[in-house]
């Protein structure tokens, strides 16, 4: 290995981020262009950067409207560019989302309508549904983002309480044909989970919903338990006649990065051992299995000999019990540090490839050998910054945060650990 363990451990999250650029996805997966109009909508923190790539690579004439996050817009030319907030929903979302469902509402089959979509969708599409406000929407997302429920149960309970999620924005376009390209940012990349599935089919329902509520102790409004209970939540199920002209494509997935990591490490002389793209739990319990796993390499060469690098993926979570600042990749990161007790050797980064860990603008961390030690004369209590959620003041007060801006794409979590 002729770099730094730091160097190596940057250079194979760039590749990560690198390979689910749109720039590089989209264009061999553009349809042929319809005989009538082509209109491009869309959303998710990629979905700026996705039109722009259309636009360059598109033969024809089209127009359209995608919603991105605040601070992820890039300059297009006939495809305006919307932003809003995320991941708590605002006004301007819910503005935006109506305007969607107003520009495919009268199309016809002739028609093609080419949806681009990516992770933090659904914040960004928050159109409430039947006797459900925004600031109802609001108050379940803080709660669902605090009680450690999974991505996909949390999508459930948006697609049902929503006006547009749950296939309801590919009903919304027929007859028009409609071309999903996605981004996926999900556990197992399944399409109705992916910013909640607006122009999919969803096969979960209104009462899988309220289990989950139930189940995680969420307080819901009257008119959201009202919308589910009564059933008139129900989304757009496979085999309805509105989605028969809808095709979709996964442009980019959590496996591609990490392939595209693992390619990076190889060329390096360390051996990749991808562990998963789909890695799901609590953040500090992910974290301190992949420290016995860490271990059992350093100290016996099992399963796999150093020098190597163990890469996977996912959406761990975060159950939030302490006032820090949180975010489940410097979660993951510190639980890992303790877990290592400063082995000798190992060294660690994790970061959201859309480069935002929680609500901080912070894509992440790294973990080295001293990490521990560091802490220690800081006057920093490692335990005590875990229980706190306060990973990001812990990784920042030592300087190891790791901070990217804006990637303008989003396939969920990346962790790479490098025993050398």
């Amino acid at each position: 290995m002729n770099i730094s363990p730091r160097e190596l451990l940057a250079n194979v999250f760039t590749a990560a981020v690198n390979a689910a650029q749109p720039e590089h996805c989209i264009p061999r997966f553009l349809p042929e262009p319809p005989k009538g109009r082509t209109i491009v909508i869309g959303a998710g923190k990629a979905s700026a950067a996705m039109a722009q790539a259309l636009e360059r690579n598109w033969p024809g004439p089209l127009s359209g409207l995608v919603v991105t996050r605040y601070g992820y817009a890039v300059p297009c030319e006939r495809i305006e560019i919307v932003e809003a907030a995320h991941p708590v929903p605002d006004a301007a979302g819910a503005a935006a989302a109506l305007r969607l469902l107003g520009l495919v509402s009268q199309l016809g089959p002739d028609d093609l309508v080419i949806c681009l979509i990516s992770g933090g969708g659904s914040a960004l599409l928050p159109l409430p549904g039947e006797g459900v406000t925004l600031e109802d929407k609001q108050a379940i997302n803080r709660a669902l983002l605090k009680s450690g429920a999974t991505i996909s149960e949390m999508n459930c309970v948006r697609r049902h309480l929503s006006g547009i999620k749950g296939g309801r924005l590919a009903a919304a376009c027929f007859p028009a044909r409609v071309v999903n390209l996605l981004i996926s940012d999900v556990p197992g990349d399944n399409p109705m989970d992916i910013a909640s599935g607006p122009t999919v089919a969803d096969s979960t329902s209104c009462q899988d919903a309220l289990e989950i509520v139930r189940r995680y102790g969420i307080d819901l409004p009257d008119g959201a338990r009202a919308l589910l209970e009564s059933g008139r939540g129900e989304t757009i199920k496979a085999g309805d006649p509105r989605l028969v002209g809808v095709t979709t494509h996964l442009i980019a997935t959590p496996q591609m990065a990490l392939e595209a990591a693992a390619a990076v490490a190889e060329a390096a002389g360390v051996r990749p051992v991808i562990l998963g793209d789909s890695i799901e739990g609590e953040a500090r319990d992910v974290g301190k299995v992949m420290a016995g796993i860490a271990l059992q390499v350093a100290r016996r060469g099992q399963p796999i000999p150093r020098p190597c690098i163990l890469l996977s993926g996912g959406e761990t979570t975060v159950t939030v019990r302490g006032k820090g600042r949180g975010g489940r990749n410097v979660e993951f990161l510190l639980s890992l540090a303790i877990g290592l007790n400063g082995e000798k050797e190992v060294f660690a980064v994790a970061g959201d490839t859309d480069g935002v860990d929680g609500q901080e603008e912070v894509a992440g961390a790294f973990v080295t050998p001293c990490t521990l030690t560091r802490a220690w004369s800081k006057g920093i209590k490692p335990l005590a910054s875990l229980d706190a959620n306060d990973g990001h003041g812990f990784f920042e007060a030592l300087d190891d945060a790791l901070i990217t801006g804006p990637t303008l794409t989003n396939v969920n979590d990346f962790r790479a650990i490098l025993i050398a």
